[in-house]
């Protein structure tokens, strides 16, 4: 008598393709070095407080990568700190990189375990004291002092689960990574 082996195929759920997941979670178990990635953006000073910066490829899986388009942003900072406000300001595009990777994993972390979900929305605020920033302070840092994300969420679980994946998402996000942990930044100056 032969014994019948059947395998579960996964549909897509969340609008995440669950079968690529698990496969590149797989490849990445088998084959650790294509998990080394290096982003990239290039940036151009437009004039007073305002740049640009590109994204157009980065380096993944063992070679280099192109997007499906070129993506620009640009930064600037509003009248009342010197600015055009051609822009958000440098730091609030932190907030949107909190906001998105939190939200990227929870989807991810609910299609891998079956839960379908409706709805992810979040706010995120921070605060920063000038003070440091116009060097007219020692002991105020630079930066954010603190930042908040309150998340709205729903979808085919209870409460606790629903919560379970926004933690979960936070453990493995590496943007929270980036701001919760000091992240070494070399800078070189090339001039002509």
């Amino acid at each position: 008598m032969s014994e019948t082996t059947t395998t579960v195929v996964r549909p897509p759920l969340n609008g995440v393709d669950v079968p690529t997941l698990f496969a590149t979670l797989n490849a990445v178990k088998e084959t650790p070095e294509i998990a080394k990635f290096r982003f990239r953006a290039r940036n151009t000073w437009e004039g007073g407080t305002h740049s640009r910066s590109e994204f157009s490829g980065f380096y993944g899986a063992m070679q280099e990568i192109q997007h499906n388009h070129v993506t620009e942003v640009h930064a600037d900072h509003p009248a009342v700190l010197v600015g055009a406000d051609h822009a958000p300001t440098p730091v609030e595009f932190l907030l949107h990189a909190i906001a998105a990777c939190l939200t990227a994993g929870i989807g991810n972390i609910a299609a891998a375990r079956g839960i379908p979900l409706h709805h992810i929305s979040s706010t995120v605020e921070g605060d920063v004291d000038l003070l440091g920033i116009l060097g007219l302070s020692d002991e105020v840092r630079n930066g954010y002092r603190s930042m908040k994300v309150t998340f709205t969420i729903a979808g085919d679980a209870d409460a606790d689960t629903l919560r379970g994946l926004v933690e979960q998402s936070r453990r493995r996000s590496a943007v929270y990574d980036a701001l919760t942990n000091p992240t070494p930044v070399e800078i070189e100056v090339v001039t002509h």
